[in-house]
Formats: structure tokens, C-alpha cells, sequence
């Protein structure tokens, strides 16, 4: 996402939202995480869900703007964000774009082709 982001953010207002850990340490720990070194525990308290929030944009290299989800998760159930999804808003306020929700519904490609077919 971070190379969508770098070719359109002259063009185009990004936002990531750090919603609950899709795959927690004491949870459902993924392989992955840990090759990646994201392994966080799921997060208690707003402090301790921002720190993972600002970790793993560090570790993952994220460089668009990204702000975090309350604990109560208004924005992951409002948006079926769940593990992970895109979406383009429009300045209509509407979506636009959506991809399906992640891992096999999460398409950056998707986005990219919406993205050269739609914006000038």
C-alpha cells in the first residue's frame, strides 16, 4: 500500500486506521507476524493500542498518515474492516471503492486500477 500511497498522495488524501490486532499474540498468532516481527498482545488500553498502532507502522515501514480505533472498535464495525480493507471516499462523502474484507478480499491492486482509471 505504502507505493500507492508514495504515486498518489499529490492526488489523493490517504488515511490508514490501526483497528483491533487481527492476529494477537495471546490470541491467534499468525506466522507471518512473526517473520514480519509485528507480535503484539492484544491491546488493553488506548495507550497500549497506540504504541502497537505506532510499532508496527515502524516495523512495516508505513509511511501514509495512520490514526487508531478506539478500543470500543467503532470504526472496524462501522466499516467491516476486519482483518483488513480498503476503501476510497469520495468528496461526496459516499464510498466509492471498496475492496472485500482481508486477507483474500484486501486488493492494493484493485485500488491502484480504480485509482488510475478515476483520478487525473
Amino acid at each position: 500500500m505504502d507505493d500507492i500511497y508514495r504515486r498518489w498522495r499529490d492526488r489523493v488524501a490517504f488515511l490508514m486506521v490501526y483497528i483491533r490486532e487481527a492476529h494477537p499474540s495471546d490470541e491467534w498468532q499468525m506466522p507471518v507476524n512473526v517473520e514480519q516481527g509485528v507480535v503484539f498482545e492484544q491491546p488493553r488500553s488506548e495507550s497500549a493500542r497506540g504504541e502497537a498502532a505506532g510499532e508496527c507502522c515502524s516495523r512495516l515501514k508505513v509511511t501514509m498518515p495512520c490514526v487508531v480505533d478506539a478500543l470500543d472498535n467503532a470504526a472496524d464495525a462501522a466499516w467491516a474492516a476486519w482483518p483488513e480493507r480498503i476503501f476510497v471516499v469520495g468528496a461526496d462523502g459516499r464510498i466509492a471503492f471498496a475492496t472485500g474484507q482481508g486477507p483474500w478480499g484486501y486488493q492494493p491492486e484493485a485500488l491502484q486500477d480504480w485509482l488510475a482509471g478515476n483520478i487525473r
